[in-house]
């Protein structure tokens, strides 16, 4: 039997540098969109609060006959667990949030009303909106909702 004298072992640098490099383009690529998709996820909740927030507006205006409401307990709804957004109605004429004192999250203030869709209560129409930080800069994500069952992205805070 004839000795080998050289066998190989192992990866040589340039390939490990390679596939380095290559993992590195794809990390590059893929966090951002990840991100983004993470943001995406999270603009659900206020989807749903502002659905259970209409739903209970409405039953309302239906015992009542009016949208407009003299605190927000009137209403019956709250939301549960730690929300990412603060939640808007009209009590008479003024806008107020039902979960207060959030503060400023990353440049976002999520005490102060939503700039975009005015809230409002009439006898026969409501806004309510939602107002969060869901990423990292320093802009708010807005959204509204209407006795018109019309859910709007006012300010899309994932795209901006």
């Amino acid at each position: 039997m004839i000795p080998r004298l050289h066998t190989r072992q192992g990866f040589t640098l340039i390939e490990l540098m390679i596939v380095v490099a290559i993992i590195g383009i794809l990390a590059a690529i893929a966090i951002p969109n990840f991100l983004r998709f993470q943001a995406k996820s999270k603009q659900t909740e206020a989807k749903a609060n502002l659905g259970s927030i209409g739903t209970t507006a409405e039953s309302y205006r239906m015992e009542q006959d009016t949208y407009i409401i003299s605190q927000l307990s009137d209403l019956g709804w709250g939301p549960t667990g730690t929300p990412r957004y603060s939640y808007w109605y009209a009590v008479g004429v003024t806008p107020s949030n039902f979960n207060p004192g959030m503060g400023t999250v990353q440049g976002c203030s999520i005490d102060t009303a939503p700039a975009v869709a005015p809230v409002a209560a009439t006898a026969g129409t409501f806004t309510a909106a939602a107002k969060g930080q869901i990423d990292t800069d320093a802009t708010c994500d807005e959204w509204s909702y209407t006795q018109a069952r019309q859910l709007n992205n006012d300010f899309n805070d994932v795209t901006n």
